[in-house]
């Protein structure tokens, strides 16, 4: 089954995750509304712009790393009171080569059970 870039879009609407991809030069290329609502006001004025803009140093050496090598990064933060669960992760191309990054982030309680599954 292939998906359109309209279903694309209303699937990523769907979950409670800010979800925000840039290409290999860092150019946002795509937003789904809770990071448009998280990161630019509602508006899809940072589409375009530079990721790098928007990051510290320290991530910015982190990004051009997963931007050359591939992999991932994930943290959790704190601001406002709010924690988050950031995932960072290089995305492919139909030919296997990075395309650019994804990045998840997503409201996560206090307190989170932990399970351990065989």
């Amino acid at each position: 089954m292939n998906i359109d870039n309209e279903q694309l879009s209303q699937w990523a609407d769907m979950p409670s995750c800010a979800v925000t991809v840039c290409d290999t030069e860092c150019r946002i290329i795509f937003m789904n509304k809770r990071s448009r609502d998280t990161f630019a006001d509602g508006t899809d004025r940072l589409i375009g712009r530079n990721l790098l803009d928007c990051h510290s140093p320290h991530s910015r050496a982190i990004i051009k790393q997963l931007l050359e090598e591939g992999g991932t990064n994930i943290y959790t933060i704190e601001k406002n009171g709010v924690r988050k669960m950031i995932y960072q992760s290089a995305w492919l191309t139909d030919s296997g080569d990075i395309g650019g990054l994804v990045e998840l982030s997503m409201i996560i309680p206090d307190k989170m059970p932990h399970y351990v599954r065989k």
